[in-house]
């Protein structure tokens, strides 16, 4: 088996520093961090719900006014139950970096990416790949801290002593923060941003809830894209005028639907069926419900429902795809969906999936990859100029951002459970203040 190179970019998900973690039924502190004293900040109560009659919050503008505890939302692996994995804190106000700002976050994104990325390149070993060693900016996160938090968006509130007055940026704009290298967790009403170079201003014709999308799901399905992008253009070339190559997108959720409008607009022949043959593996019968009617004419469907045996579905697959897939773009990547995927790809084809996930399956499925010479590529999180480039998409109205559910953060808990449960079509955001004009779910 050939393992692909990543995709470059300047940043990495990964690093996140740790979240404040409830400790005192486990008897100790977050590993490689000292506890914080009772001074630092004091805990809510895990379930996050509201009591009647109580006295409303604050905006947390006015608790930061008036010197009182800022909001942090933790969002830990859930039990068989899916409860107990949420859990409120009040945190102190962050320092100003003196080369970044703080942000008053408006939303953020209930993340697909995991708590850390590693660096994966074409010379890396399985046996590194499957490893769970953490860099030294990342040493403080826990196994169960699953949802750090950094897709954000919200509003620059001060800069630090050093940061250039030319540099672009004011006070009060609304900006999203490219997910850097120890970026801060995101559940929270402030973070703070070492460099302001880390900041995308977020044009008015892009609604918040939307911008909060962009630093992970848009921005990793675009390097996908293009990624995989790659491959489609060297089989075109040896296959000459009258060849096509057989691309397969396997889920139907944000990032399958990022993927799929991103390509169409760079690529029109992604869904115009001339060169290319596009075909999307919706998971479940409400993945259809995504899928624009417009779009549902220029891909084939073909449904992975788990009721079905193996056979039936890579059979049912590659007869969608009219043969067997070149390229597969895997969104959904578990033990079976990886499996189903390289039964359905070709003898050399390519199957481009996240990073997190070669780590753990990379090894696992070696010997099948190796028997058919196929190629398993890891894809980072995108490039701070691709998520450039993806915010001006989406405000010239290019490219159509995926349905989302605006919650507030305080329905954390409920979220999640609705998450784990699939009863949320579309992307999960939290807000901490309201939103002008956002409809909330």
């Amino acid at each position: 088996m050939r393992l692909g190179s990543k995709a470059a970019g300047p940043g990495r998900a990964a690093g996140w520093s740790a979240l404040i973690r409830r400790t005192a039924d486990r008897g100790g502190g977050v590993a490689g961090r000292q506890s914080p004293s009772p001074s630092q900040f004091r805990v809510r109560t895990p379930a996050i719900c509201s009591t009647s009659g109580a006295m409303p919050e604050l905006p947390s503008s006015e608790r930061k006014k008036r010197g009182m505890p800022l909001h942090q939302v933790s969002i830990e692996s859930p039990g068989p139950t899916m409860k107990g994995c949420v859990f409120n804190f009040d945190v102190p106000m962050p320092e100003v970096p003196p080369s970044g700002a703080r942000i008053r976050v408006m939303c953020a994104g209930v993340c697909y990416r995991s708590k850390r990325s590693m660096s994966i390149n074409s010379g890396a070993s399985l046996s590194s790949i499957g490893s769970d060693h953490s860099s030294c900016s990342n040493k403080g996160v826990r196994d169960t801290s699953l949802f750090p938090g950094f897709e954000v968006a919200g509003q620059i509130e001060s800069f630090g002593e050093n940061v250039d007055p030319k540099c672009g940026l004011k006070v009060g704009d609304n900006v999203i923060v490219y997910p850097y290298i120890g970026c801060p967790e995101g559940y929270a009403e402030y973070v703070a941003v070492e460099d302001v170079q880390y900041l995308v201003k977020v044009p008015d014709e892009v609604p918040m809830p939307v911008a909060s999308m962009l630093p992970s799901g848009g921005l990793w399905a675009m390097n996908s894209v293009f990624t995989a992008r790659q491959y489609v253009e060297k089989l075109l070339e040896e296959r000459g005028d009258k060849g096509k190559v057989n691309v397969l997108v396997v889920g139907t959720g944000g990032l399958a639907l990022w993927a799929i409008r991103i390509g169409r607009h760079y690529f029109p022949e992604w869904t115009e069926g001339q060169a290319v043959r596009l075909t999307v593996a919706v998971l479940r019968d409400e993945g259809l419900q995504s899928i624009t009617e417009q779009e549902h004419q220029k891909v084939n469907i073909v449904q992975w429902s788990e009721d079905c045996y193996e056979t039936q579905l890579i059979e049912r697959t590659i007869n969608a795809c009219e043969g067997n897939v070149d390229i597969i773009i895997d969104f959904a990547a578990n033990p079976r969906s990886m499996n189903r995927s390289l039964k359905c790809l070709s003898k050399g084809g390519v199957i481009v999936i996240g990073a997190e996930t070669a780590q753990r399956y990379v090894s696992r499925f070696e010997s099948v990859a190796q028997a058919s010479d196929q190629t398993i590529v890891p894809v980072e999180m995108g490039s701070l100029e691709q998520l450039h480039t993806l915010v001006h998409l989406i405000a010239s109205k290019k490219v159509e951002p995926p349905p989302y559910n605006l919650f507030p953060s305080d329905k954390a808990e409920e979220v999640f459970m609705k998450l784990g449960r699939a009863k949320i079509h579309g992307r999960a955001i939290l807000h901490f203040d309201p939103i002008p004009d956002a409809p909330e779910t």
